[in-house]
């Protein structure tokens, strides 16, 4: 994925909410997108989703421009919103196939797809129930294999991990960590710097529409440390002393 000089002005706004940003996204990577409120993240993730027509630049999914083919585009990400948007009239099972079929996933596959998916998420015993009997966690869990059923070359989470327990948390850290191996790209949003530094391969942090800093949590954190201060620094205060905003 690519980001090339992207800029988006929204019409009566002082400033651009995206303002000349540039950064890639290798195969396979797990990419966080950080930023205070209003620093342009959901604007971009926009662009990228083609939810939001950019005013300038150019984005690419793998290799295909969102604004000359958006459809095609549409087909090669998937998309985990923060809130819960299943269809509640719809079982577990049945979400997942009605989304595979929305996105034209042949029937022969369609059935075999969900049910490892199901399997993979720990929802099989569960699968002919609707979404209003489970958990956050459970639902989020949902939301992911939902967004797994055509098979996307890369996944945008937002605030994957908002609201959960622990132990549901670090479930669905470990799926992340499972879809990388796999070769599933991924774009992280979140206001959890544990989370940014525990699972992203390289975190980028925006403010005002800029990019500010683009590295591993590791050097990021490097660059406040020296001497006997090494190791102590996180990437909370990095982010601090970029954005001048606590994120939490």
């Amino acid at each position: 994925m690519e980001v090339r000089e992207l800029v988006k002005r929204y019409r009566k706004a002082r400033a651009d909410a995206v303002d000349r940003l540039s950064f890639a996204v290798a195969e396979g990577e797990i990419f966080g997108l950080l930023g205070p409120n209003g620093a342009g993240k959901s604007t971009t993730v926009g662009v990228l989703t083609t939810r939001v027509r950019p005013t300038g630049g150019r984005a690419l999914v793998a290799g295909v421009d969102v604004v000359a083919a958006p459809r095609t585009v549409r087909g090669l990400l998937g998309v985990v919103p923060q809130r819960n948007n299943l269809d509640r009239s719809l079982s577990v099972r049945q979400n997942l196939l009605f989304h595979a079929a929305y996105h034209g996933v042949p029937p022969r596959v369609r059935r075999p797809r969900a049910e490892a998916l199901l399997e993979q998420f720990a929802l099989t015993d569960r699968a002919d129930d609707k979404p209003d009997l489970f958990s956050g966690g459970q639902n989020q869990r949902m939301m992911i294999a939902r967004a797994l059923m055509h098979d996307p070359r890369v996944l945008f989470l937002d605030e994957p991990t908002t609201g959960l327990d622990p132990a549901a948390r670090l479930f669905v850290w470990d799926r992340v960590r499972e879809l990388r191996a796999a070769g599933v790209t991924i774009v992280l949003t979140t206001h959890d710097m544990d989370e940014a530094a525990t699972l992203a391969d390289r975190v980028g942090i925006v403010d005002a529409g800029r990019l500010l800093a683009l590295d591993t949590p590791a050097a990021l954190t490097r660059r406040l440390t020296t001497g006997a201060a090494v190791g102590e620094a996180s990437l909370e205060d990095v982010f601090l002393h970029l954005t001048g905003t606590a994120l939490r």
